[in-house]
């Protein structure tokens, strides 16, 4: 009896388990178009397709290929995405962000400095800010605006801001300490 009832636990979780990756894939592949498509950027070349974008359409939850190997936080410009990526390769968190006005060229970077609350180039406060690069003396980095917002950015402003909700913000915050690796991919 006890291997019978022991099975049907086994069973009810897998399919627990199932539905919620469902689900957890269903919820990724309806993002608004909104966080999906790149706002015009005259301050950067418009970022090409590529293997990379067309496979990270594909599987959302999946790290873009060409991303780099082992401990890592991928942004890819097109989709507008993040993906925190463990030491196995392994996603632990993927997520939709808002792109500021000035964009990082791809590649390979690390965190140069961080800091846990500020008022941002736009006026915004924000908290949980990872930077990571500049460009054209803009310093380009992660943050969460304390008010929850990510709205489009002003193209008449020049920022560096990659908005992103607060909850994605404290796991960027906990996940990339100073001098993580953070690989740009079109």
């Amino acid at each position: 009896m006890a291997r019978s009832s022991s099975g049907a636990v086994a069973g009810l979780t897998a399919v627990a388990l199932a539905v919620v990756a469902f689900l957890a894939y269903q919820a990724s592949a309806h993002v608004p178009a909104a966080l999906k498509e790149p706002a015009a950027v005259p301050s950067a070349p418009a970022p090409s397709g590529g293997a990379a974008a067309d496979q990270s359409r594909k599987e959302p939850l999946a790290a873009p290929r060409g991303s780099g190997r082992g401990l890592r936080v991928v942004y890819a410009l097109t989709d507008r995405r993040v993906w925190l990526v463990d030491e196995a390769g392994q996603v632990t968190r993927t997520f939709g962000v808002m792109p500021s006005s000035v964009n990082p060229r791809p590649g390979t970077y690390s965190v140069t400095s961080r800091s846990g609350r500020i008022t941002g180039s736009d006026g915004v406060r924000i908290e949980h800010v990872v930077r990571f690069t500049s460009v054209d003396n803009v310093n380009i980095g992660f943050s969460s605006a304390v008010d929850g917002s990510m709205p489009e950015p002003d193209p008449q402003l020049r920022t560096g801001g990659v908005r992103m909700k607060r909850a994605d913000g404290d796991a960027m915050w906990a996940f990339a300490t100073i001098g993580s690796k953070i690989v740009v991919v079109p």
